[in-house]
Parts: C-alpha cells; sequence; structure tokens
C-alpha cells in the first residue's frame, strides 16, 4: 500500500475538524521521509501552528510559526502568524518584532494590514505614541480601508489623553458607512461613539462586535480577546449609573 504523500497529509490537516486531528496529520506529514519541498514544509508547519493556537499553547505555537518563517515561504503571513502566537503569551516585544518583520516582507497590497495589526497591539499595551506612528503608516498604505485605520488612529490619540478631534463625527460616519466598518470595524466605532458620549449608538455597535467574535471561528476568537474584554468592560460602563461614566 503506497504510503499518505505529505502533500495529501497537508490537504486532510487543512480539512480537519478539530485542533486535535489538525496538529495529528501535520506532524504525519513533518515526519514523512518522501521529498518535502520548502512550500509543502512551511505549510504543515502553519497547519500545526494553527492547532497549537487553538489549543492554547501560545509558545508553542510561537516556536512552530519562528521555524516556518526561516523557511521564507509567505514570509510576512508567517511573521504575522508568530506575532499573533507572541502577543497572546503577552510576548508584546516579541509580538512587535514579528510584525515589524511583516510589514517590510510584505507586498504592497498587505502593507497596511500589518502596520494596522502592530497599532491595535500596541493601542492595548498602552504604548499609544507608538501605536499611533504604526497607524500613521497604515493609513498612507491603505486602500479600501482606510476608513478604518483612520479611525482607529483617532481612538488611540483619545486614549492618549489627546482632546477629541474636532471632525471626530466625520470619522464615525466614514467608517460606518464603509464595508470596513463591520466585523472590527464595530468596536472601533463603539468606542468612538463612547468618546463622543453617543452611549445608545456605542452599545448598538459593541453588542454587534461582541456577538459578531463570540460565533467566530476559534482561533479569530481567541485572537480577538484584548478586544474582546475592552469591549465589554466598556459595555459595563454604559450600564452602569451615568455617574460612573461622567
Amino acid at each position: 500500500m503506497a504510503k499518505t504523500s505529505p502533500e495529501e497529509l497537508l490537504h486532510r490537516a487543512m480539512q480537519a475538524k478539530d485542533a486535535s486531528a489538525r496538529a495529528r496529520l501535520a506532524r504525519q506529514g513533518l515526519a514523512t521521509r518522501a521529498p518535502l519541498d520548502r512550500t509543502t514544509h512551511a505549510m504543515l508547519l502553519r497547519q500545526l501552528y494553527v492547532a497549537l493556537f487553538e489549543q492554547r499553547r501560545f509558545r508553542d505555537a510561537l516556536v512552530v510559526a519562528e521555524s516556518a518563517a526561516e523557511l521564507g515561504v509567505m514570509a510576512d503571513v508567517i511573521h504575522h502568524d508568530a506575532a499573533r502566537a507572541a502577543s497572546a503569551a503577552g510576548d508584546v516585544d516579541s509580538a512587535v518584532a514579528h510584525l515589524r518583520s511583516a510589514a517590510r516582507r510584505a507586498p504592497a497590497s498587505r502593507r497596511s494590514f500589518h502596520w494596522w495589526t502592530l497599532g491595535s497591539t500596541l493601542f492595548h499595551a498602552q504604548r499609544y505614541g507608538e501605536s499611533a506612528a504604526a497607524l500613521e503608516r497604515a493609513v498612507r498604505w491603505a486602500t479600501t480601508d482606510r476608513p478604518l485605520y483612520q479611525a482607529q488612529l483617532a481612538l488611540v490619540r483619545i486614549a492618549a489623553g489627546e482632546r477629541a478631534p474636532s471632525d471626530l463625527q466625520r470619522t464615525i460616519d466614514d467608517l460606518a458607512a464603509a464595508p470596513c466598518g463591520q466585523g472590527y470595524g464595530r468596536f472601533v466605532l463603539g468606542h468612538l461613539a463612547y468618546a463622543a458620549r453617543e452611549f445608545r449608538a456605542a452599545r448598538q455597535y459593541l453588542d454587534a462586535f461582541v456577538r459578531r467574535t463570540e460565533s467566530s471561528p476559534k482561533p479569530t476568537a481567541i485572537a480577538l480577546e484584548p478586544e474582546l474584554l475592552m469591549a465589554k468592560a466598556t459595555l459595563a460602563k454604559i450600564a452602569a449609573p451615568r455617574t460612573v461614566m461622567q
């Protein structure tokens, strides 16, 4: 009986229904004695990374992602993976380093995404000056997602203690009208509306973000845990007596 090829094991890993099966199939592919081209090798490592991330084994996932990055295949995507694992493990400096590598290595079409993720990571670490600088780069490289990046930049500056920009409502309106105002955009819209003291709108946006995030695939939900916690904390403030919010 012919042995299963690494490519077939990769395909099965990508179709696996749970993390344990994904990890098992990826390890089988990596352990094969058959010739393993660089792309298949990197993709098997990425499937193992996804499984470990789903299992919340973030340090192990980071090691695997860093091994995959050495292969030079989809370098920016793999560095982004490594950053996600590092961030979930609480290693912000490592996450920042990987995201900077991702932005440097990315094609122009993905560069703004990596700068935006870096800005978001630094925002949650309360490193607002660095976050704003990263988001400014995201805005410069952006195309269709520019309203999201501009809105998040405004949010960072407000969090840093700066006065809300005079065009805050226009920023909110532009994001709400754009496709990128869905999904993650609801998180940003909710907090900008809260800053504008539009508490009803803030509640609607943040409730939508929480519902969507909690029903997302497990890796996405895990990656968005900082945003989810912040959204729930803001919703709690909105639900509290008005004196607490003043």
